[in-house]
């Protein structure tokens, strides 16, 4: 009986040090998650909450007006909605018009946005000057933009030119005047000119605060160990300015993929040569075509997803070291 007694007193008095521990852990973290416990809430129900009920809606049949007002059944078919998208010619249109606009924004906003951060990276005379100029499209609505680009980039030729193509024909560079936005293979490429003028001064600021975060001691032990100025970028710099860059893709990536009032602002919801999901998004909205809106929306959700959730992660890992 005395081992007995012995071993619940000493479960007792280990007992006693975690009740302890755990009221105090209440008492630190509890008043925090009180404090956020709204935003929690509103996020789980107008985000995740309308994120789950778009994936649902996605899987019926909810194509009708009188279905979308309560007065026909909907049905649950599964996937049978993002099956009937993925053999339609009109959408897998839309997708390739997705990619090749996403990899021209990519591209020329990351290729421009550095070139303009390294010409800067040296403080110069007027540097304020140049990057206000650099960073002003940014600061114009894509809807302002693109009224003035629909002019620009207008297709007509010969004495009904107007914008780019007028220009050209009065410099005498008639070989460089073509349909932008009216061709059917290539028109969503005009598009991503807008684009990346509008968004390259935002990645020029990301890599010239990444220029100016590198210490220049590392810059002149290189020199001092004999490197060159492109072994000084390629060892030095460059892996310095990884992580900006990395950040300027999932930026800049994601919203590409979700554009919308750029291209309609340019050209229209009925335009097929400047067509991407999000424009079929809004054109099945525009019939009381709830399910295949929310397909679409669901695709993009995924796309989206593949870009943006290997990012977290990566962060996250970096983070715990």
């Amino acid at each position: 009986m005395s081992d007995n007694q012995a071993a619940v007193s000493k479960v007792a008095a280990a007992s006693k040090p975690r009740k302890a521990r755990s009221s105090n852990g209440i008492k630190q973290w509890g008043p925090g998650l009180l404090l956020v416990s709204p935003s929690l809430i509103l996020v789980a129900i107008f985000v995740y909450g309308l994120l789950g009920t778009n994936v649902i809606t996605s899987m019926q049949d909810n194509h009708t007006p009188p279905q979308v007002s309560g007065k026909a059944p909907v049905h649950f078919i599964g996937f049978e909605n993002f099956s009937t998208l993925f053999a339609d010619k009109d959408f897998q249109h839309s997708l390739v018009n997705l990619l090749m606009f996403t990899v021209m924004f990519l591209v020329g906003t990351l290729v421009l946005g550095f070139l303009w951060a390294w010409i800067l990276e040296k403080p110069m005379k007027g540097e304020g000057f140049f990057r206000s100029v650099f960073l002003f499209p940014m600061a114009v609505s894509f809807i302002a933009s693109g009224v003035v680009w629909r002019w620009l980039l207008n297709s007509a030729t010969g004495d009904n030119a107007s914008g780019l193509n007028r220009l050209f024909e009065m410099t005498g560079l008639k070989a460089l005047e073509n349909q932008w936005i009216s061709d059917v293979r290539f028109g969503i490429l005009a598009i991503g000119i807008p684009a990346v003028w509008q968004l390259s001064g935002y990645v020029m600021a990301l890599f010239l605060a990444g220029f100016r975060g590198i210490p220049d001691d590392l810059r002149e032990a290189a020199r001092m160990d004999g490197a060159n100025e492109w072994q000084l970028y390629r060892h030095i710099i460059f892996p310095q300015l990884a992580p900006v860059a990395l950040s300027a893709v999932i930026i800049i990536g994601h919203m590409s993929l979700k554009s919308f009032d750029l291209i309609m602002a340019i050209a229209s919801q009925t335009f097929y040569q400047t067509k991407v999901p999000a424009i079929d998004m809004y054109n099945f909205m525009t019939v009381s075509d709830h399910s295949n809106a929310a397909a679409v929306g669901t695709v993009l959700l995924v796309i989206v997803a593949c870009l943006v959730v290997p990012y977290l992660i990566r962060d996250a890992k970096e983070s715990a070291r």
